[in-house]
């Protein structure tokens, strides 16, 4: 094997790597994103139909439920490729 083919198999492990990383790294993002939509959407229906704080609860606990379910597919999605 020569160094350039060295080479060239470790770009490919890094670029490999790299994505992974990536891919994790939108979970950090999209978990807090869904929480406060959720929040907001539930503090804005509430503000409208009059239910406070029911509806600011329900949809906060489904952008919990989104951000797990985010979470489990990237993890499923990047745990194929090994």
């Amino acid at each position: 094997m020569s160094f350039n083919n060295l080479q060239n198999d470790m770009k490919g492990k890094n670029s490999e790597e790299k994505k992974k990383w990536a891919a994790y790294s939108t979970v950090g993002l999209m978990f807090p994103t869904s929480i406060v939509v959720g929040f907001v959407i539930g503090y804005l229906l509430d503000k409208l139909f009059k239910t406070s704080p029911y509806l600011l609860i329900i949809f906060t606990l489904y952008g919990v439920a989104a951000g797990f379910v985010n979470l489990i597919k990237v993890t499923k999605q990047n745990g194929k490729g090994k």
